[in-house]
């Protein structure tokens, strides 16, 4: 839960627009109450060995969350892989190098 608050705390500081945690799915309730209390936006994915993704953050994010290909992070397009690492605030350097090796 240590990492889920700072993940919260990132996001409403404004150092992140969209956050990534996967807990087990017994634990869901506990993380989207606190994000309901927190009036803060989230989707929820859930992974096929009973753990779920919750994704949160700014409205924007999600909703372009929402338009990908899939619903599975596996079998999204290199261009929605990119997207995504680069709304999650990964490295940009990173992800140029990342979506040249996928197209």
């Amino acid at each position: 839960m240590e990492l889920f608050k700072n993940l919260i705390y990132e996001y409403k500081k404004g150092m992140r627009d969209l956050s990534l945690h996967t807990c087990e799915k017994n634990h869901l309730d506990e993380y989207t109450n606190l994000l309901e209390k927190l009036n803060t936006q989230f989707l929820t994915m859930e992974l096929g060995d009973n753990k779920v993704n919750i994704f949160f953050g700014s409205p924007e994010c999600l909703a372009i969350l929402k338009k990908f290909s899939h619903n599975e992070l596996s079998k999204i397009s290199p261009y929605e892989d990119f997207i995504l690492g680069i709304m999650l605030g990964y490295a940009r350097k990173e992800q140029y190098k990342r979506i040249l090796t996928k197209i």
